[in-house]
């Protein structure tokens, strides 16, 4: 190359996926010249591609949840330190515990290291985690290694280390169990992370490998402890009578016969006790040390080992707790039960459902002990297959990306194994309770990778959160009881669930519990017709609470594509239970064609306002979440009509229902045309290259400044209200990419793809974490449409009740993931001719159908 400054533009156009993703690590360093120094910074600050590695500054804010569905979970950032420790029932964001691995090797200066990089930039400054003896900060000053390189492959993470006085190839493996159709082997409280070193050198090296943590389980109160168990130790607190919630136990322990380990650190003040494990680690040495009885600091586990050139060894490293009990309650209980509830303690707070089959720590320790090899081979199973996937990289990054909230705090499981969650999670507890449907419409990855854990949630909505009227509370109670009617149904939630029952029965094939549950969906459904459609149009015109946390005010798109397509859910599923549908088909009809004739402006879908002539009383009557109306409000209501509204505004979710349709199995609702018009619309309107001058009075952090995105709602042709509805400024990924897996399956799969860029290039690691989408909370629930992403651009489904295979392609030949109820493979189309490879289970096919034409597998 000429010059430098050509070497940095082939740098940074090859980016992480080019030229350089072939080198090895640390294949830059072979001079120490400045050019080659500034090669290396170059190369660490070209723009990553997506779906590959993150290094140098992408590393930043990486952090990759580990643990079980509704059991909690710790995080794995890209440096290899641990931090969000959240094993206690609800999220401890900021919970970074003093807890690190460490590699010495005797005969070698300063060759001791925590197996960890250096400390992000960002933790640097402020009191954190920085007191005496505090729990995190105090760690950060021990040497570490100078590079890392971390790769997700969900729910596998990697990370490389390198450093120069080293001489070992360095890599660390996390992970935990996760395998589509099996969900209680994946609602475990375990993690592994497997350490393999391998010998550079010219010589025989002598190692030892160390596992060191203060007592993050140490709770005020009770007697705390560091118990022992082969091969490691047990970070305990005993719970009391009045504190059974303090109850918890960690386990650190290996499989590797010559583990040695030190159950009590040095006790004393300051920080003595990390400062003499430090040292016996300095030294490459191990300590035998015999539990204490109680207020051990800190314990640590050694493992020495011999590595000879070109040798390598791998220490698996297993971690498993068990917080049993908690204070958790959320919701009211319906008055007649509340005697019951009260006298049941699995109804009075809730437990986790691992409680209910474990009893305790060293049951957790034998069955990770036990089953490791097994619960390995099948995730990793599943992670080849996923990644087999030949679709557009961004789209496969944010699908498993958004995955991880199954891992997080967001999600519980009862004592019974029922689902039951958060929309987020807080930096100390949950964000919005009770399963919230009008958020959780948007997600479609439960449905498919665990179906009965998301058929759970059907029938809690069906059952103790509705009444004899078809009224839904959309948050449940948790634990999960009868709940208090006592505010508006939420119109998208509601309507929602109904398509949702179709989809669970299509992916099920279970024909009797769909018969069992069919009167309380058309109950439902009535309920629905008469609070919102009086007038028996098919149309959704009363206030209607909604996904905004407001009430649409007349007439909106909006909602009526969710009520026809809660209509078509009702007429396909009472056909085939073979009962009268006629009244909900004529409804249908009206619905669909006032629609697509009055609520359609030749461009896009929207909202007609109205206020009077409705049977809801003046809007300052009516009980809403928090739209107050003072004397200003009220000025503007006789000047402009109701608060927060979107009338004439593009909205992006303005044909959300069509999309929860598709989702559903039930093809679309509405004129296919001028569906896929509305959204070339949204994107015309609503996507925004860069919002340095979007003004945003709401809640700006999701996307802001120079950042792109997909705003909810602009309006092209005025009519922009001096109050429109609140959030109406913001971006959620969550929308983002249900609009953009609604444009893929409309054939604008650029438009959708440019979306999906949008969003993951500011969920980079530089600024947010790549594994936390986040809106009112962390890992917020509603980004799993991203799932839909998968069958946006495939068209592939399956249809258990008939047996049927569905793929209609935007993107020509292609090989994607298809979980079913009973198995997952892989579907493939080549030169117009599918296939299905099964990994796991079982995918009964007897017909298979191609963009409409039956066709037979190759």
């Amino acid at each position: 190359m000429k010059n430098k400054s050509d070497r940095r533009i082939f740098l940074k156009n090859i980016g992480v996926g080019g030229m350089a993703a072939f080198l090895p690590v640390g294949s830059f360093k072979t001079s120490d010249s400045k050019e080659a120094k500034e090669d290396v910074v170059a190369a660490d600050t070209a723009k990553r591609q997506y779906n590959s590695t993150y290094k140098g500054q992408y590393l930043n804010r990486v952090a990759f949840p580990i643990g079980g569905i509704g059991a909690g979970m710790f995080c794995l950032e890209g440096t290899g330190a641990i931090s969000h420790m959240s094993v206690r029932n609800y999220p401890e964001v900021f919970h970074e515990p003093a807890m690190f691995a460490a590699i010495s090797i005797k005969g070698i200066k300063n060759s001791a290291k925590v197996l960890e990089s250096k400390v992000p930039e960002w933790k640097k400054f402020g009191q954190h985690n920085a007191g005496l003896g505090g729990e995190g900060g105090a760690t950060w000053g021990l040497p570490r290694f100078e590079k890392a390189e971390f790769n997700a492959r969900f729910p596998f993470a990697d990370i490389t280390l390198e450093d120069k006085d080293v001489p070992l190839q360095v890599q660390l493996k996390g992970w935990s169990p996760f395998i589509p159709t099996d969900a209680d082997n994946a609602s475990m409280p375990i993690g592994g992370l497997e350490y393999r070193f391998k010998n550079t050198s010219a010589k025989t090296e002598e190692c030892v490998f160390s596992y060191s943590s203060r007592n993050f389980m140490n709770q005020q109160g009770v007697k705390n402890s560091i118990k022992a168990i082969k091969n490691g130790f047990i970070l305990s607190s005993d719970g009391s009578i009045e504190d059974p919630q303090k109850q918890g136990d960690f386990a650190i322990f290996t499989d590797d016969s010559s583990t040695v380990v030190d159950y009590c650190w040095f006790r004393g003040g300051w920080f003595d006790g990390l400062t003499m494990a430090w040292k016996v680690i300095e030294n490459a040495e191990t300590k035998n040390n015999s539990p204490v009885e109680k207020d051990a600091p800190g314990a640590s586990l050694f493992v020495p080992f011999t590595l000879k050139p070109g040798e390598e060894k791998t220490i698996r490293l297993m971690m498993a707790w068990y917080t049993p009990n908690t204070k958790l309650r959320m919701g009211d209980v319906e008055p007649a039960d509340r005697e019951r509830v009260n006298n049941d303690p699995l109804l009075k707070y809730h437990k986790p459902w691992y409680s209910s089959k474990i009893n305790n720590i060293e049951e957790v320790v034998a069955y990770w002990n036990t089953n490791y090899a097994d619960l390995r081979k099948k995730t990793k199973l599943f992670s080849d297959t996923f990644y087999k996937s030949t679709l557009p990289a961004e789209v496969i990054e944010a699908v498993a990306a958004n995955l991880s909230i199954l891992k997080s705090p967001t999600v519980l499981r009862q004592h019974d194994g029922r689902f039951w969650c958060w929309e987020g999670s807080g930096d100390n507890g949950g964000s919005c309770h009770g399963s919230c449907t009008h958020v959780w419409n948007y997600a479609q990855a439960v449905s498919h990778l665990f179906p009965s854990l998301e058929r759970s949630l059907r029938d809690t909505e069906f059952t103790e959160s509705q009444n004899a009227e078809g009224h839904q509370m959309f948050r449940s109670n948790l634990p999960i009881t009868r709940v208090v009617h006592n505010f508006h149904a939420a119109s998208d939630g509601q309507l929602g669930g109904i398509m949702k029952v179709h989809r669970e029965w299509r992916i099920s094939g279970d024909n009797e519990w769909l018969k069992q549950i069919y009167p309380k969906v058309q109950a439902s459904l009535d309920y629905c017709s008469k609070t919102w459609d009086p007038k028996g149009r098919g149309v959704v015109e009363e206030p209607h609470h909604n996904t905004y946390d407001i009430e649409f005010w007349g007439p909106t798109g909006f909602a009526t594509s969710f009520y026809l397509g809660a209509l078509n859910s009702l007429i396909t599923m009472g056909k085939f239970l073979e009962k009268d549908v006629q009244k909900y088909e004529t409804l249908y009809a009206k619905g669909k064609a006032y629609m697509e004739s009055e609520l359609y402006n030749g461009e896009y879908f929207l909202q007609k306002i109205e206020w009077k002539g409705l049977q809801a009383p003046n809007p300052t009557k009516v009980q809403s979440f928090a739209t107050q109306y003072t004397p200003e409000a009220s000025a503007l209501l006789e000047k402009e009509g109701p608060k927060y509204q979107y009338g004439i505004g593009v909205l992006s979710d303005g044909v959300m229902g069509g999309w929860l349709s598709r989702m559903c199995g039930l093809g679309d609702p509405l004129d296919a045309a001028k569906t896929r018009k509305h959204l070339i619309a949204v994107h015309r309107h609503n996507f925004k290259t860069n919002l340095r001058e979007h003004a945003n009075p709401q809640r700006p952090t999701y996307a802001i400044g120079n950042e792109a995105g997909l705003l909810l709602c602009s309006w092209p042709n005025g009519g922009k209200l001096s109050l429109p509805f609140v959030y109406s400024n913001e971006v959620w990924t969550g929308i983002e990419y249900q609009v953009a897996s609604h444009l893929m399956l409309m054939g604008e799969v650029e438009k959708g793809l440019e979306i999906v860029r949008a969003c993951r290039d500011r969920y980079d690691g530089v600024v947010r974490n790549p594994f936390n989408e986040y809106e009112c909370g962390h890992w917020y629930a509603r980004a799993m449409s991203s799932y839909g992403m998968l069958e946006g651009l495939t068209g592939v489904r399956y249809d258990a009740v008939n047996k049927e295979l569905h793929v209609d392609s935007k993107v020509g030949d292609f090989t994607s993931f298809l979980s079913t109820a009973n198995g997952f493979g892989t579907v493939s189309l080549k030169a117009g001719v599918p296939s299905l490879s099964i990994a796991y289970g079982k995918i009964p096919v007897d017909k298979v159908i191609v963009s409409g034409t039956v066709k037979k597998l190759g």
